[in-house]
């Protein structure tokens, strides 16, 4: 297996914003049609929807637990970089609705586009070793332990939380959500991989 190639200080900043930039886009779609997704960010929209709390101060706020595990299994410098995706798409979240105007036709719409553009996003924040907190620190220290597709393990959290979702939402949005969460996590088990994208 080749040397890791190092990204610098700049890439890293580059990819965190992009990446940050899409997700919170992403979600901003997703909750547009009421629909839901899987992981830590799953969690906070489900919250949102019962508090009526912001999904960006909800999200930061259930992150904070989880920063020890990432420090303890992979290190300062991806805690930091994961603390500073979550914090980006805490914050955006909370302004992006006043910037972007979005009404998808049909959930399904939104499912799809959520799972593409949250997708490249949650790609690009993983390809500089961070992750959105949550499910995604143990997801890509599973992958890095194991060997395990970090999108493969996802999506068995996922199907977890719409478990709940039932009890909370209409069967027919949480089906549609659940095709979102395929197409992003296939989006991510397909294309991040050791074997072919080596970097930090």
């Amino acid at each position: 297996m080749p040397d890791r190639v190092h990204h610098t200080l700049f890439e890293d900043a580059q990819g965190l914003a992009f990446g940050a930039t899409m997700c919170a886009f992403g979600v901003m779609i997703l909750t547009s049609a009421g629909l839901v997704t899987g992981q830590t960010a799953g969690l906070a929209v489900l919250i949102s929807y019962a508090t009526g709390y912001s999904f960006g101060v909800v999200f930061f706020l259930i992150n904070l637990p989880f920063y020890a595990l990432g420090y303890y299994r992979l290190g300062a410098a991806f805690t930091l970089k994961t603390f500073v995706a979550v914090a980006l798409i805490s914050a955006l979240s909370l302004v992006i609705e006043d910037l972007v105007s979005v009404s998808p036709a049909h959930p399904a719409v939104a499912a799809v586009l959520f799972g593409l553009i949250a997708g490249a996003g949650l790609l690009a924040i993983f390809r500089h070793r961070a992750s959105l907190g949550g499910v995604g620190i143990v997801a890509f220290d599973l992958q890095e332990r194991l060997g395990w597709r970090a999108g493969w393990v996802q999506l068995g959290f996922d199907l977890l939380l719409f478990a709940t979702a039932l009890f909370l939402l209409p069967i027919a949005l949480v089906l549609w959500s659940l095709l979102g969460a395929v197409v992003l996590n296939a989006i991510i088990g397909i294309n991040h991989r050791r074997d072919r994208y080596i970097g930090t």
